[in-house]
């Protein structure tokens, strides 16, 4: 967590934490759910199968914010969440952590 040992953390740093635990769990789950050819063997290959979601995402958070509209199936934060852990598994991607397994 913290890579001062001498150091207590920050509420910041607490609740960054808090929150990345929270986000890897839902990828965890969610992965356990589609496998990972959900996004390996996406047309156009994986990083565009990633694009498209974030752009989908994005789009449904604009109009959601722009509307002002309760959203009736998927927060807000939920539509948030998926986004941060598309990101992450783009970097996953790119580092050569995704199994297409």
């Amino acid at each position: 967590m913290n890579h001062d040992k001498d150091m207590e953390p920050t509420k910041f740093e607490l609740a960054l934490w808090e929150l990345t635990d929270e986000l890897a769990d839902l990828l965890l789950k969610k992965h356990k759910d589609y496998g990972p050819k959900n996004i390996a063997d996406a047309p156009g290959g994986a990083l565009n199968g990633l694009r498209v979601r974030i752009h989908d995402k994005t789009a449904r958070i604009n109009n959601l914010v722009d509307s002002g509209a309760e959203p009736e199936n998927e927060s807000l934060e939920d539509s948030f969440k998926d986004l941060a852990n598309y990101a992450i598994i783009a970097l996953m991607v790119l580092r050569g952590k995704w199994s297409n397994q």
